[in-house]
């Protein structure tokens, strides 16, 4: 085991218009490899930010991220689109999905994006279709799936590429309680059977009890 991501002092502000709003106020984070960890607040907590900032989306104001010993602070952005191609999964609430794509292209896209043949990409994607238990929607777009099901499917694209770590940003917060559990356990599941690193952020109670650590983000700070 080790450090997977260090996350050291970080602060960020935005300005709307004359005022400077201050969104993380000096979080500090260690997470181990293969450790799901969850970042629990309310809306408009940060989390969101936080979360793109160690993804290398967003930037911090100062500070440090390491992901997998690498400083991503420093990379320019040709570097950082590379390294977040290759290290990096991200999950949305809102799935994000491309719609002209069936499910079983949007689970190759990140294979595709790496210039990997197109029949090699689906067919490592049919092994993620699979254990997700979806072969029967193989050919079906977005809008011929449910909200679980596309959620199911943004899951396995992240996972594809064996990135070294895993953002979940509010994942089962657009889905009804059974199915959030469900995409849950999924994730939980996948992440031990591949030992990836998940941070999974959420302001609901009863996703929180279900890491293996839960910190909480208030005010723009990180507690334990």
């Amino acid at each position: 085991m080790g450090k997977m991501v260090c996350v050291k002092d970080i602060y960020k502000n935005y300005t709307r218009g004359h005022q400077s709003i201050e969104i993380l106020k000096g979080c500090s984070l260690e997470v181990e490899q293969g450790e799901f960890l969850v970042i629990m607040g309310p809306s408009g907590s940060g989390k969101s930010t936080l979360l793109n900032i160690i993804g290398g989306i967003d930037y911090t104001d100062s500070g440090v991220i390491e992901i997998n010993n690498r400083n991503i602070s420093k990379m320019n952005d040709k570097s950082l689109t590379l390294f977040r191609r290759d290290n990096i999964g991200i999950v949305f609430q809102f799935f994000n999905l491309m719609p002209t794509m069936t499910a079983i292209e949007n689970i190759a896209l990140p294979l595709l994006l790496k210039g990997i043949k197109y029949s090699e990409a689906i067919c490592e994607a049919e092994k993620y279709l699979e254990k997700i238990h979806l072969t029967n929607k193989r050919d079906n777009k977005p809008e011929e799936l449910s909200g679980g099901e596309m959620q199911r499917i943004a899951i396995v694209r992240a996972m594809i590429n064996n990135p070294a770590v895993i953002l979940a940003d509010e994942p089962t917060g657009n889905l009804d309680s059974e199915n959030a559990r469900h995409i849950l356990t999924l994730l939980k599941g996948l992440s031990k059977e591949m030992n990836q690193t998940i941070l999974f952020v959420t302001h609901n109670d009863e996703m929180s009890n279900h890491g293996d650590r839960l910190i909480h983000l208030r005010d723009g700070a990180l507690y334990s």
